[in-house]
């Protein structure tokens, strides 16, 4: 891994996590959102497999690469419930408006 340059991926990883908590704190459409919170855990993936490939464990780079497959499906279950709320949210406020979802109740 000597050809990899270290700060470059923590520059990079840093920068996706800046642009996930801005999109975060910024933004009021819930999709948008949930784009800006799958950014930022692209950064931690970045981590975990980056991190990995420097362990000086039997098995290099694999309990990283496992920890990036278990976030990868967590990411993956958080965007299937945050549509799952968007569609919900646009059913009964006819808007995908974050200030607007405070209670989702017929």
């Amino acid at each position: 891994m000597s050809g990899l340059p270290f700060a470059g991926f923590l520059v990079l990883s840093g920068a996706l996590l800046a642009v996930g908590l801005f999109g975060v704190l910024t933004r009021r459409n819930f999709i948008l959102l949930l784009i800006a919170i799958e950014i930022a855990m692209n950064a931690a993936i970045l981590n975990f497999v980056y991190f990995a490939a420097f362990a000086r464990a039997p098995s290099p780079g694999l309990p990283g690469q496992a920890i990036a497959v278990v976030l990868i499906g967590f990411a993956a279950t958080e965007v299937a419930v945050g549509l799952a709320i968007v569609l919900a949210l646009n059913r009964v406020k006819g808007s995908i408006n974050v200030a607007e979802a405070s209670e989702l109740k017929l």
